[in-house]
């Protein structure tokens, strides 16, 4: 019994630490939107969080424009 109260501790902090953003420092959500030369949303994608070095590549991605359209991500 002692054994498996154990296991199933031990088995929940390891799948706590896996899927907690915020013990890995810096985390942002982040989107991508497509605005129009006029600065309107064309289309903006849904929200996913990212942290550390996800979210340093997903800041450090420039703005791409096509058309008159730019797409880039936007973080909060």
């Amino acid at each position: 019994m002692k054994k498996k109260l154990i296991f199933a501790v031990s088995f929940v902090c390891i799948a706590w630490a896996f899927t907690s953003c915020g013990a890995l420092g810096d985390c942002g959500f982040c989107k991508l939107v497509t605005r129009d030369s006029g600065g309107a949303v064309v289309t903006s994608g849904g929200e996913a969080e990212y942290c550390s070095t996800d979210l340093i590549a997903i800041k450090a991605t420039p703005p791409v424009t096509v058309g008159g359209n730019t797409t880039q991500y936007e973080c909060r």
